[in-house]
């Protein structure tokens, strides 16, 4: 017999297989499940959650504070043992993402239950087919505990002259070259210009008739602002906006800085009227971006972020500019990754954006699943946002602007609007250890529906399909590891059971299912089914294991997600072509 080669079927430890006969493992007495002990009402509150979809939030509320002071009982019922469990694996599938304008599918729960309470805390259920978040409360914070994060500025006034504070760069005077004064005199020229307005629309809604032609008045406010842009703004000198203090004469362009702290001077570079309109749209902008974050919690760093149909909070800060870094809250454009400051501009973005997909080469399509090919080269500025997304969930990821290296793969789901992204993974393109992944990341509203085992799964289908054998990028964080390890154990497992033979080689595995010998090793050592035995590295097939699988790919159906390489449509990246 080849020494190279591992006996499936040799006899192992008690709760494993003699060849012909089936021993059945005997729990002891410590080793039982043990049951948590639930209070009466609880039970009530969990199985009347999972069946009553139209509860209101005054209710839930009642029912939760009810759920705190009660007290808790020995032994729960043993008819609602089920509606409890159901009820802890919902909680425990679901993430901190709140869904905008719909609800959600379920998901699977596949791997380590401690490691996720660990990394995304709690949780909640479903209700009426939609997910239900238990965000945490924020009471509005008063605008007086709020600080401007400007240099020099003591967050009083108003770029609106509106109110006395303010807490963002955007409503601040002194960033915009302005003072206190100058706001409350646009705020008041303002006024007077909208009372204007009004009387004259007013006059006009009288005539039964739309007018032909234009009236005295609306010809002569014409020329009035007519010969206003004509004229250029008066320039003015800012204190600061000099590197030197010039000694005679007027300064040059040379002793000008460009403070980042600072609004550039836009004086004498266009009209006055023409400037006094685009203060005013900087103070309405500055006024609305305010009010939207009142109601969010004070923060150094971005604590949130909406994307499509999503609102996701960060796990992590993301190197984005300093000026968007300040604000609790980033809205980013689904299609093309570029990031805003407020809801108003990514609407207005959106009506104008014309991409409705990831740039580069669509490989992969089935049903409504896409994967894009996308070459960190040729489409810069789209992989290093993506990389700075990435950044928002990812603790050890360290590259975000140095993309040209890398090849990344998209995963979107398709619908009437657009192709949605569900995550993603990298690699280099030249890798001498043969890695398949550098970084792999699925979105939080996406995550316990298979689309990470499916970003897992496409890695190795184009690895087999260079005819190359490979491996993650070592070493895998926490949930990295756990997300490969369930997916390796998977692959293993459903082989172990096709296989028909007694005997099996660990070569042959690793060049069929295109995992490195390590992996493999690994992961049956992690399952207790290899062992070193007279001499040799044996393979235990362990039956208690396989039935479990089994039974758990029975239970699987026809919805769970794996690739096809039928609908593969790629070749391989040639490092010698030239870029498009």
């Amino acid at each position: 017999m080849d020494k190279n080669r591992k006996n499936v079927f040799e006899t192992g430890s008690e709760g494993e297989e003699k060849i012909g006969k089936k021993v059945t493992p005997k729990l002891s007495a410590k080793a039982q499940p043990q049951r948590k002990q639930t209070s009466d009402k609880q039970v009530k509150k969990d199985s009347a959650s999972s069946t009553n979809g139209s509860d209101s939030e005054a209710s839930k509320d009642q029912s939760q504070s009810s759920k705190s002071n009660s007290p808790k009982s020995n032994e729960p019922q043993k008819s609602d043992t089920v509606g409890i469990r159901k009820s802890q694996r919902t909680k425990a599938s679901q993430r901190r993402s709140k869904h905008i304008l719909g609800g959600a599918s379920d998901s699977e729960t596949d791997g380590d239950e401690k490691a996720r309470k660990l990394l995304f805390g709690k949780k909640s259920g479903k209700k009426g087919g939609k997910i239900e978040i238990e965000e945490e409360s924020h009471t509005p914070i008063p605008q007086e505990d709020r600080k401007c994060p400007v240099i020099g500025c003591d967050s009083t006034g108003h770029i609106s002259g509106s109110t006395d504070k303010h807490f963002t760069p955007q409503a601040c005077p002194l960033y915009h070259n302005m003072t206190t004064q100058d706001t409350l005199l646009l705020l008041e020229e303002r006024v007077s210009r909208d009372a204007v307005r009004a009387g004259v629309n007013l006059g006009l809604m009288g005539h039964r008739s739309p007018r032909t032609s234009n009236s005295m008045q609306q010809k002569q406010y014409h020329l009035e602002v007519k010969d206003a842009r004509s004229k250029l703004s008066l320039k003015k000198e800012i204190p600061g906006h000099f590197a030197v203090q010039p000694s005679q004469g007027e300064p040059g362009e040379d002793d000008y800085i460009i403070d980042p702290e600072r609004e550039p001077n836009l004086t004498n570079l266009t009209s006055e009227y023409d400037l006094k309109l685009f203060r005013e749209a900087q103070a309405a902008a500055g006024e609305q971006l305010e009010n939207e974050l009142k109601a969010l919690p004070p923060s150094r760093g971005v604590k949130c972020i909406e994307m499509g149909r999503f609102e996701m909070n960060v796990w992590y800060q993301s190197p984005y500019p300093d000026e968007y870094i300040r604000l609790p809250k980033l809205y980013i454009c689904e299609f093309c990754l570029k990031y805003m400051k407020c809801r108003t501009v990514l609407r207005r973005h959106m009506s104008k954006c014309v991409w409705r997909h990831p740039p580069g080469d669509e490989i992969y399509r089935k049903d409504k699943i896409s994967v894009w090919e996308v070459n960190g080269e040729t489409h810069k500025p789209y992989c290093q946002n993506l990389c700075l997304l990435a950044k928002f969930f990812l603790d050890h990821k360290t590259l975000y602007f140095e993309v040209e290296p890398f090849l990344f793969y998209i995963m979107t789901v398709a619908d009437s609007e657009g192709c949605h992204p569900v995550g993603y993974f990298s690699k280099e393109k030249n890798s001498f250890l043969n890695y398949n992944v550098s970084c792999i990341l699925t979105l939080p509203p996406y995550q316990r529906q298979g689309y990470g085992r499916l970003l897992i799964d496409f890695s190795y289908l184009l690895t087999r399909a260079e005819g190359k054998i490979g491996s993650p990028e070592k070493p895998l964080s926490d949930l990295g590891l756990i997300s490969y390890r369930a997916y390796w154990k998977d692959v293993l497992l459903e082989k172990l059971c096709s296989h028909q033979g007694r005997e099996i080689s660990i070569k042959d595995l690793s060049q069929e299912l295109g995992i490195h010998s390590y992996d493999i090793v690994s992961t049956l050592q992690a399952m207790g089914m290899m062992k070193y035995w007279k001499g040799r590295h044996i393979i235990l097939k362990k039956l208690n294991v396989l039935e479990e699988f089994q039974e758990r790919a029975k239970k699987r159906g026809k919805d769970f997600r794996h690739t096809d390489f039928a609908c593969l449509r790629w070749r391989p990246f040639q490092p010698n072509q030239d870029s498009a």
